[in-house]
This record gives C-alpha cells, structure tokens and sequence, in this order.
C-alpha cells in the first residue's frame, strides 16, 4: 500500500516516525511519502518538506506569511495528486492539515487523522467539517474519545499517548551520558525561533541566580547553532545539548518548558517543571478570548487540575519564574506532590499495548477493509 503521512512539528515527527516504523511491520510493501523531519524520514518514509518550512505560530505570524502557507498547501495538493496514495495520514497540525483534508475528500481520497486537533479547546464548529472528511479520527488523550461521542455522535478510536512508549523505550535501551559534575536545571524553550526568541532570554536570565546550577538548553533539531549562540553566549553556567533532550530530562533536578509537547515528556520523565508561554500581544488577546480552556499545559488539561505551574505572558518574568524555580529545587513537599501527580498521569495516559501499533493496526485494517 501506499501511504501519505502530514506532519507539521517536532512533536508530529516524533509520532509520525513511530507509526511508520509499525505501519512497516503491518505492511512489509508500504511505500510511504511524507512532509515531516529527520525522524520521519529515518523510519523510513520518502521526505519531501520538512516541517522547519511549515512552523507559523500565533495569529500574527501567519498573517504575515499566509503567501507562503497558501503555497505550500498548493504544492502538497500537486504531490499528493502524483504519488497517488491509498490513504493519506494527517498528523495534528490542523491548520494545514485540515485544507488538507477537506480537498482529499473531494478527491475520493481515504482520509485517516492521528492526534485530532483541539477541538475542545477552541473552533468547536470545525468537528461538522471534520466528520465530512475524515474516515477515520484516532486520538491519543484519554477525554476525548468521550468529548467526540457525547458532544458530536462521533465513534473515534482511543489509542492511548504514544509518548508513553517512546520514554519507556528510552528508559529501558539507553545509558546516561554524563553532561554535568553540577545539578541541572532543563530549559526546553521549544522547536520555533518565534517562541525561542520570546522565552530563551527570560529562562537564561533565572540562570544568573543558581550559580551552583547548569542550566542546559535543549537545541530544536533543525535549527542552527548560530541561532542559540546569539542568546547563550554571556551566561556562564549556561550549555546546549542537541538530540539528547530525553538524555537531559533523565539528569535533571528541574524544568523550565514551553507549553507543548514538551510538558508531558518532562512529567513522564518525573522532573519537576514550570510551564512558560508567551506570545505576541496580539495573538495573546486574541487568544484569550478564543479559547475556552482552564490551562495551557497538557499535563494540567489531562489531570484536570494545577499539577504544574504555567506563568503565561506578563507572568512569565524572570522575578515569577527565579521563584518557580526555586520552589521546584527546594521545597520537598512540593516536589513529592507534583510527583504523585505524575504518576496518576501516567495512568490515565497508559492504554492496552503501545499507541503507535495501535494505531498502526487500525490504519491497514482500514484500508485493507
């Protein structure tokens, strides 16, 4: 079979190679094409953009760059129209991926998505397009499989988080390499220069008050040394690491973490985290009159309740973030609750076998069907 994979993020390549290693084992003949990163491309698929292309956050900066959007959309449109797909697989990103989608429909194309967008959280309407045009929806948090069939009538298949099983295996087939003689503290300041450039020099800051401390910031793949270097450069106790973020997160005593991804692999890791968001003025107020949920971090919205700290735009300063932190460093009380709270997430995120064979057998048993 032939499989189109679209994957907009680090976060969506990271997923996305795991279910094209296990659609492989399903389908030995599977000839996959793809939009996603290095991971992708590594499992095994044909890449033809990476997402470092694709990375417009915010209101703002996608009006500034609608040109180049509407383009990139247009050139997926032609290649997906070439290479002819038995199924197109669409990776969150739903800004993208739900053009996408709606034109595959009208193409008499299968349409599979992985990881739903999130609906909940705000444009609730868009499940009406949604259930047009995808065949079939496959979600990996544990309350939206309820959130799809009590509020839509929608039936979609709960797979479980596929992070799980990606810090699981990690944990289980990798050593420690050593980064430092010192305590470390992780900065995780995410994969976008956008969101980099807004937080990095307020997370670097807080550094200048644990000088016992090595703080050390994980690279995004794709991004040039010469990006951080600009912002490292005159922090002593300050070091990079690249493609070793999980190898950081195993050492570390504390976390500093963009909203993303990142907070459930720093909660899974067990580590102590802050959450830190901050957008342009425009697209916060934008933003917050959009969207209708209580937190920003998936750890909280999963539990349901303040399990970490989100200091979210003019919170987010160094004064709030320096107390944060030595709160995460110091107060025993703090540290064993947040970690009982861990250890309930894992639960709720945990589901029978790994997620990305689940989800795997669900996408050739579709298309086999």
């Amino acid at each position: 079979m032939k499989y189109y994979i679209i994957a907009g993020e680090a976060s969506g390549d990271l997923h996305g190679s795991n279910l094209i290693r296990e659609l492989k084992i399903n389908d030995p003949a599977a000839i996959i094409r793809c939009w996603g990163g290095e991971l992708m491309q590594k499992a095994g698929a044909d890449l033809v953009t990476h997402y470092r292309d694709l990375a417009f956050m915010g209101f703002t900066e996608v009006l500034k760059n609608i040109g180049t959007i509407l383009s990139n959309i247009k050139t997926c449109k032609k290649d997906i129209s070439k290479f002819k797909p038995d199924v197109l697989i669409l990776i969150d990103y739903p800004g993208f991926n739900l053009r996408i989608a709606a034109w595959a429909k009208l193409h008499d194309l299968k349409v599979v998505y992985y990881i739903s967008p999130q609906v909940w959280a705000w444009k609730e309407s868009r499940v009406n397009m949604m259930k047009k045009c995808i065949d079939k929806m496959i979600v990996i948090l544990p309350f939206e499989k309820d959130f799809f069939k009590i509020r839509w009538n929608w039936d979609v298949d709960y797979v479980g988080h596929p992070l799980v099983e990606v810090v699981d295996d990690w944990l289980l087939k990798n050593e420690q390499t050593i980064l430092s003689d010192k305590p470390i503290v992780a900065i995780l300041p995410g994969s976008r220069k956008q969101e980099i450039a807004k937080k990095l020099p307020v997370m670097l800051e807080v550094s200048t008050s644990f000088p016992n401390h090595q703080f050390i910031v994980a690279k995004a793949p794709g991004l040039e040394d010469r990006f951080y270097d600009q912002y490292i450069s005159s922090y002593p106790n300050v070091s990079t690491v690249t493609n070793e973020t999980y190898n950081l997160l195993a050492q570390s005593k504390a976390a500093l973490v963009t909203s993303g991804t990142a907070t459930l692999e720093t909660a899974l890791f067990r580590i102590p985290e802050v959450v830190c968001y901050k957008g342009s003025p425009i697209s916060y107020q934008i933003a917050k009159r959009l969207i209708k949920i209580k937190y920003i971090s998936l750890v909280n919205l999963i539990m349901d309740k303040m399990v970490v700290k989100e200091l979210i735009q003019q919170h987010f300063s160094i004064k709030n973030l320096r107390e944060e932190l030595q709160t995460l460093l110091a107060d025993d009380a703090a540290i064993n609750t947040m970690k009982i709270h861990y250890n309930d997430l894992r639960k709720k995120l945990k589901y029978e076998g790994h997620a990305s064979a689940n989800a795997a057998k669900l996408i050739t048993d579709f298309i086999s069907y």
